[in-house]
């Protein structure tokens, strides 16, 4: 939706919830809405779009007879989850448990549906249940899943193991789909608890069995936009190749500035460079990033473009990014040699590690070398001497980052700081697809440094945007909830550890000391998985309510513009805020289409981090189909009524069911995490190590199942 027109859709939308809430309305039907509202006839459709969004919101609800009226204040709005077992729970924005919903009470809501559930009477307690009693609106409209033909008709089986049923295609709607077929199928039908939900099929993604298939149905089934139109595409073979001598005028000319570009080897969009100089007792660091906003105009068909993905996705296999490879790998990045635009953040730092004085300016900018983590890595930690010896024009440089860097780092620990330090999972992949090798992907100096730098940018720019009191996109992260600390603190009580909380509120510093206690222990990698788990999810908002796992006030995202929608918007604010632009019309603007942006942009990062994730574990599920009956020794990494699941040093976890647990019934003592046996009183431990043999791999649901191994 355009800026303008987003703004009046917001403004009918507000003024809707104002008449709707005046004690003199009287419930109407959408056609007498807009006769009262004097809507001229050709926005009648934007009107029932305004209507329709309100009800999403659960600001307004509808009658039966199409009135609308004030919502049912014993109604709560929501997203369905289903579950394959027929249940499933309603999430509700802003509050900390879903609602529980009964088999006999989903009422036909299909999963993602947008519902209004109504609490039971005289509920208490954490987990509250309730009844599904309307559909506002259907979440899902295609499903991703496996072809089974029948001799009249076929089903589709779908991947998503959240979706309760298959769905029924009669046989002129296949689209000639065989036995194995991987397919899109379109919803006609939801259907209910008596009949089968009913569709037909749109795409035939391929067999199965071919080479990427699997991940592709996983890039459809999160919607994930793969290609790009073609009116995107023609603008971006517009943009020039060069930096133009008028693009360059009035800005702050850095090129004889020594900066370098510090990333992984396979990386392709540059889009931070960094230098660091002594200045007196202190250091002058320089955070350039590349201006972006010079090439995609407000509104463009490349902004909308961007806006929608709202983020590149990095999957096992390929990259899905949020701008065309002509921007993204070209003129925005910031190639080794060649001249490029950028918005810089100039900070004085003293010895403290405290930004004594800074400047955010508009730039041009020359990287004189590409670095990888790992050549930094070999200069700083390993002295390796060739490393050294081809780059000993830049070794001060990078002697000086560390140093600097460990400055910062300690004093962002004194102030309660969390650093989660474990492994990523590193997943090599042969020319077929087929998983090779999984690993863990250590982080080392390099990759801390750049952390530690953009870190302190993105403090920087937040906190100066904050006090000018400028519309702003910024990140923050909300204090934990107090069940989840509470769950915390009797989880690492069996290991002998303890937190310590004011009225059910906890300061970052206490899990920050927890992690500093455990550092090194055969528990490590356990505790702090489970401290994560148990924070909120970061997110982007126009509020600035601070950062708990940073420890800090004031925090956004400016350091990634090419791969981050939030980091370019706010670089088209900083640029307007320079150029002396930012006046009440423009403020009034950013008003209007900002929390929609955070909004948006929150959602995004969500479904890009689940796909990334769904990927992994299908390629990990796939690794180990090739060692099964194999032994391995792993960690009780998480313990559920259901089984034990152990992770293995290469990040790849399975369960071990409650019914392969031998020698004794074992039941689940969720007071202390444990599993225990009833006769003999044995006992699995979250943390204890454990040697399991793979016995059996499912590529569909995505899981490994362990046996525990007998003792040699």
């Amino acid at each position: 939706m355009e800026n303008v027109e987003r703004e009046l859709f917001e403004k009918r939308k507000n003024l809707i919830c104002e008449l709707i809430q005046d004690e003199l309305y009287v419930p109407m039907k959408e056609k007498e809405m807009a006769a009262f509202m004097q809507v001229p006839k050709e926005e009648r459709r934007e009107l029932r779009r305004v209507l329709e969004e309100l009800q999403r919101e659960g600001k307004i609800s509808v009658t039966a007879k199409g009135k609308y009226v004030k919502p049912d204040a014993d109604l709560l709005t929501g997203t369905f989850i289903s579950n394959v077992r027929g249940f499933g729970f309603v999430e509700v924005q802003g509050r900390d448990s879903d609602l529980f919903i009964p088999e006999t009470a989903v009422n036909g809501a299909f999963h993602q549906d947008t519902v209004q559930a109504r609490l039971f009477p005289g509920q208490t307690g954490k987990r509250q249940e309730a009844e599904i009693v309307r559909i506002i609106s259907r979440g899902m409209t295609q499903v991703v899943g496996t072809f089974q033909k029948s001799k009249n008709y076929g089903f589709v089986i779908p991947d998503n193991m959240k979706v309760a049923s298959d769905i029924f295609v009669p046989a002129e709607r296949s689209k000639g789909a065989v036995d194995g077929h991987k397919v899109v199928v379109e919803l006609t039908d939801y259907g209910n608890g008596r009949k089968k939900p009913e569709g037909k099929v749109v795409e035939i993604l391929g067999h199965i069995n071919d080479p990427g298939v699997d991940i592709l149905s996983i890039v459809r089934s999160y919607d994930l936009p793969m290609e790009f139109e073609e009116k995107v595409l023609r603008q971006a073979e517009r943009t020039a190749s060069e930096v133009s001598e008028a693009d360059m005028q009035g800005r702050e000319d850095f090129r004889d500035v020594q900066m370098v570009t510090i990333d992984g080897e396979d990386a392709k969009d540059l889009d931070d460079a960094v230098s660091v100089s002594k200045e007196g007792d202190g250091y002058l660091l320089g955070v350039h990033i590349a201006d972006v906003t010079n090439y995609v105009q407000e509104n463009s068909a490349l902004d909308r473009e961007a806006l929608k993905r709202g983020t590149s996705v990095y999957l096992t296999d390929r990259v899905i990014p949020m701008l065309p490879h002509k921007l993204s790998n070209g003129i925005c990045s910031l190639n080794e040699g060649v001249d490029r635009l950028a918005l810089s953040c100039v900070m004085k730092i003293n010895q403290k590690g405290e930004v004594a004085d800074y400047r955010i300016v508009e730039s041009v900018i020359r990287v004189d070398r590409r670095m990888s983590y790992t050549s930094v890595k070999k200069i700083l930690e390993d002295n390796d001497e060739e490393e050294c010896r081809k780059y000993e024009n830049l070794v001060p440089m990078f002697r000086l980052m560390e140093e600097l860097a460990g400055i910062l780092r300690t004093k962002r620990k004194k102030r309660g700081s969390i650093d989660f330090d474990f492994p990523e999972t590193k997943i090599i992949l042969d020319r077929e697809g087929h998983p090779l090798e999984i690993k863990p992907y250590e982080r080392n100096t390099a990759t801390k440094i750049i952390e530690d730098f953009m870190l302190l940018a993105n403090e920087t720019v937040a906190q100066h945007f904050y006090w000018l009191e400028l519309p702003f996109v910024y990140r923050t992260h909300d204090n934990p909830a107090p069940e989840k600390i509470q769950q915390l603190g009797v989880f690492i009580g069996n290991f002998g550890y303890g937190i310590k909380t004011t009225q059910e509120e906890i300061h970052p510093k206490e899990i920050q000391k927890l992690l500093g206690k455990i550092e090194g222990t055969p528990e490590e990698a356990l505790i702090s998985r489970l401290a994560l788990r148990s924070m909120r999810q970061a997110k982007y908002s126009v509020d600035c309510t601070g950062h708990f796992g940073l420890a800090c006030q004031y925090y956004c995202h400016f350091t990634s513009p090419i791969r981050r929608y939030p980091d370019l918007q706010i670089h088209r604010i900083i640029k307007e805020q320079l150029r002396g632009r930012l006046k009440d019309d423009r403020i009034l603007h950013y008003d209007g289409i900002l929390p929609q942006v955070a909004d948006h942009s929150s959602k995004m990062e969500r479904r890009a981090d689940e796909a990334e994730r769904e990927t992994d574990k299908l390629k990990k599920a796939e690794y180990m189909e090739q060692h099964i009956g194999e032994r391995f020794e792993g960690v009780v990494s998480g313990i559920m009524s259901w089984g034990i699941y152990v992770e293995l040093p290469n990040t790849v976890e399975g369960l071990i069911h409650v019914s392969n647990l031998s020698g004794d019934y074992f039941y689940y003592d969720e007071a202390n995490y444990e599993m225990v046996g009833r006769d003999t009183g044995k006992k699995y431990k979250l943390g204890q190590r454990l040697a399991v043999i793979v016995e059996s791999t499912d590529r569909l649901a995505r899981t490994v199942d362990f046996r525990e191994a007998e003792e040699e």
